[in-house]
């Protein structure tokens, strides 16, 4: 509240403000000379007396002042001083003392005596310096009669990063937190203090640190992990043992952020960091040479991975990217938050539904795009299950119109997101995907192996070898419709939690790192450069990119962890329930078919599926026949089309 009432200060008052400050500075520093030259004359001749003129005050006073500006004297603040300070206020002291030795000597008078000159250094240091320690002191949280107002807390890190925490916490007037001590993450460091906070062990040594801490009756009620190292199992190890004791676990904010004023704001948990998932590097150059100054289309621009295609494309300067979706608000939305960031480049917002074949063509011909991100889908598993026909037209004839129309109008690469759902499909979404991936895939091969029959079947221009590579991916966290905004919703909400099955897994990346990957994968794909030969084999026949997806993780865990997160206990504060699984639901999802043997890539984190192809002209024509039933309403006779694509899907309709 403090920062946030200075920063609605107007400029006038924050420069009044500052005055007032170098003001006070000034005054106590001048109080400060004139007891020091009275007391220094003392001190060097105690038979001298200790009284003496107005003038010897006063040209004590003004020697230091003229003498403390070139070290900025009157600007320091007195309660966030520290040693630069220190050293700032002993060369004033020692410059005071030349110069009011050198005034003494030209005007006629002697020194007290031979020493007086260190003396009186050193009593203005001891006196300037000792008053801005004990306003320190005085302001600081270690003053014993405000610990029992604060709340208690263990922090864990680096030592690094708890100094500079502690520090932070001093410079912070509203700071409310006290410190019982330490876990140092490197070993043999017990015993030790950091701003006299105590090292009490290390990460293993926690649950008996604890247990000390409670007998001695200073048990923390915030476990506070500082610094970034904490993820993966070793966090979800430090949950477990929070929730034994019914203490919460909080994060600190970047330490780089705070400024002088800042509240320091201890911060939860982020869902994310239990993934332990270890960051991939990406070819940010080849990144940049595939979309500088290019025109890029990327279709469902508005949607989770839609989105977060389009920030990360615009940081990279395309010539002109035009966001393409059929939700007006959700262009909208992601436009706005584009403009705040003031990026290079022109930007076009095209509403517009993929299964419009004539305005998508007509888009693609106006502007001529050279790469196509395809991130445009109906992802919802019981919404398609019961709005079939709906899914086929999206999903499959959508897909069909974007990559043709992507191709007659020249377009060098096209890029399609796919789903692990598409992999063995239990569900009309997965196989409404995997229809769109089968495809892609056969577009790409009949382009560059048998490009005159492309020129008879989608009147695409002879001599073009677009690139039509397919990314196929698991869950990501957060995004619309997934299972964790259902779970905070209804954590928000008092419970339950609702879980299909307790043995539910699923595979789960973030969007940014998804979507970064996704780039990857594209430019591998279309910037030439010298690359693994089994990978680029694979691609020229029709292989899909499958991101490396860790391990899958247990759903019922999942909800678990969100609750810990929120301070609460599962099945105690917050109840679970089981719902059973959905129509089109699985158990476990895979990322590859059994004729599809992963083979690993020259790039960590993706992996491509082995070719399982079928022949563009056959596709095509089922294609057809799934968008006449769909025309005729015909759900029956669409989905025994699509059964004969994918022979793999068995499926009991259920329509509401």
């Amino acid at each position: 509240m403090r920062t946030l009432q200075q920063s609605n200060l107007s400029p006038a008052t924050k420069q009044t403000k500052r005055y007032n400050r170098i003001v006070i500075n000034i005054v106590m520093d001048a109080i400060l000379a004139a007891i020091a030259a009275p007391l220094a004359r003392w001190l060097s001749d105690p038979q001298g007396g200790l009284l003496h003129p107005l003038w010897f005050l006063a040209s004590g006073v003004l020697t230091l002042l003229v003498s403390g500006l070139p070290f900025h004297i009157p600007q320091q603040y007195w309660r966030f001083s520290g040693i630069a300070d220190l050293l700032n206020i002993a060369a004033a002291s020692i410059a005071s003392s030349v110069l009011f030795t050198c005034l003494l000597l030209v005007t006629g008078f002697s020194t007290p005596s031979v020493t007086f000159p260190i003396i009186y250094a050193l009593v203005l240091l001891v006196l300037m310096g000792g008053g801005r320690v004990g306003y320190r002191l005085f302001t600081s949280e270690n003053i014993k009669l405000n610990r029992q107002k604060k709340q208690k807390i263990l922090l864990l890190g680096t030592d690094e990063d708890i100094d500079l925490f502690i520090r932070a916490t001093k410079r912070d007037v509203q700071n409310s937190l006290y410190v019982v001590g330490l876990i140092s993450f490197r070993q043999s460091r017990k015993g030790h203090r950091i701003h006299n906070a105590p090292i009490l062990g290390n990460f293993d040594e926690l649950p008996d640190v604890l247990s000390n801490l409670n007998q001695q009756n200073k048990l923390p009620s915030i476990l506070v992990i500082t610094g970034g190292e904490l993820r993966g199992p070793q966090l979800r190890k430090l949950l477990s043992i929070a929730e034994n004791w019914k203490i919460q676990v909080q994060r600190t904010p970047s330490l780089t952020n705070l400024s002088p004023a800042s509240n320091v704001e201890l911060q939860p948990i982020a869902l994310e960091e239990l993934l332990n998932r270890p960051q991939v590097p990406l070819d940010q150059e080849g990144m940049e040479l595939m979309i500088r100054d290019r025109v890029i289309v990327v279709t469902g621009a508005g949607g989770s991975i839609g989105s977060e295609l389009v920030r990360q494309i615009s940081r990279l300067s395309p010539k002109l990217l035009i966001l393409l979706d059929h939700s007006e608000y959700a262009l909208w939305k992601i436009n706005v938050e584009l403009a705040e960031w003031k990026l290079q480049g022109e930007r076009k917002l095209v509403l517009a539904n993929i299964r419009d074949k004539a305005r998508i063509q007509a888009v693609f011909q106006y502007y001529k795009p050279e790469l196509v991100f395809h991130a445009a889908a109906l992802k919802h598993v019981p919404m398609i299950e019961n709005n079939p026909i709906e899914g086929f037209l999206t999903n499959i004839i959508g897909t069909r119109i974007i990559a043709n129309a992507a191709a007659e109008a020249s377009v060098k690469a096209l890029i399609m997101i796919s789903t692990d759902k598409a992999v063995n499909p239990s569900s009309l979404m997965g196989t409404s995907k995997r229809i769109a991936e089968m495809y892609c895939q056969a577009l790409d091969m009949t382009i560059h192996h048998e490009p005159e029959k492309i020129q008879n079947m989608l009147n695409i221009p002879t001599g073009h070898m677009m690139r039509c590579v397919t990314v196929r991916f698991g869950n990501v966290l957060g995004s619309t419709g997934s299972v964790v905004p259902l779970f905070r919703r209804q954590l928000r909400s008092g419970g339950p939690l609702t879980v299909t099955d307790p043995e539910m897994k699923r595979y789960f990346m973030t969007v940014p790192e998804a979507v970064g990957l996704v780039l990857q994968a594209s430019v591998r794909a279309t910037v030439q450069k010298d690359g693994d030969i089994a990978t680029d084999e694979m691609l020229r026949n029709g292989g899909i990119f499958v991101l490396d997806m860790g391990e899958p993780v247990k759903i019922l865990d999942l909800a678990r962890q969100l609750i810990r997160l929120a301070g609460l206990k599962p099945d105690e504060d917050i109840q679970i329930e089981f719902t059973g699984l959905r129509p089109g639901e699985k158990l476990f999802e895979e990322l590859f078919h059994g004729r599809e043997a992963p083979m690993p890539t020259d790039h960590a984190g993706l992996m491509m599926a082995t070719p399982r192809t079928v022949n563009l002209q056959e596709v095509n024509d089922l294609i057809n026949q799934i968008a006449e039933a769909c025309q005729r309403e015909d759900i029956d006779k669409a989905i025994s089309i699509v059964q004969q694509l994918v022979p793999e899907f068995q499926h009991k309709l259920n329509v509401n």
